[in-house]
């Protein structure tokens, strides 16, 4: 909660219609749950305005993880996803891969490894969820010098605590 009222969350931050824009969501949370969570809401506010999204993730356990969450996360939710493998069609709105593999165009890359993929220039929109512990506030700002020399648009969200 911030003096002008509750801090800012997804909903208020997801017009996807500005090119090369990189939205920082800052977590008042120091693990690494609180990021996933946090992604499953960004990938539902914006399957619900009709964009695609992918979920970049660390890891194939991290992968697997997301894939889980985007079922539970939240009650009575339903995120239509596919997890990226060989061969995969990639046609859901929601996809979740890992590794240096380029994934089907989407309007929004969530990011969640802890360096940017080769493939972040295809992506007019992409959101990287920083939490409260060391290593991750200080990935997050190499990240954000990386993005900055790249000459993206940078909007940073103070989040706060989880809704």
């Amino acid at each position: 909660m911030t003096a002008a009222g509750p801090a800012p969350g997804p909903v208020e931050h997801m017009s996807l219609a500005e090119p090369g824009r990189v939205d920082f969501y800052v977590l008042a949370a120091a693990d690494a749950a609180a990021r996933l969570r946090y992604a499953c809401r960004l990938a539902e506010k914006a399957w619900r305005l009709r964009h695609r999204v992918h979920l970049h993730a660390a890891s194939a356990g991290q992968a697997a993880q997301l894939d889980d969450l985007l079922w539970t996360f939240r009650q009575g939710s339903f995120v239509p996803h596919e997890v990226l493998a060989a061969g995969a069609t990639g046609s859901s709105p929601v996809t979740i891969g890992h590794g240096p593999t380029s994934p089907p165009a989407a309007d929004l890359l969530v990011n969640l490894a802890d360096e940017l993929p080769e493939f972040v220039a295809a992506f007019p929109r992409v959101a990287e969820i920083i939490d409260e512990t060391g290593t991750g506030r200080q990935l997050g700002r190499e990240r954000f010098r990386r993005y900055r020399q790249a000459g993206r648009a940078i909007e940073t969200h103070d989040i706060g605590a989880e809704p």
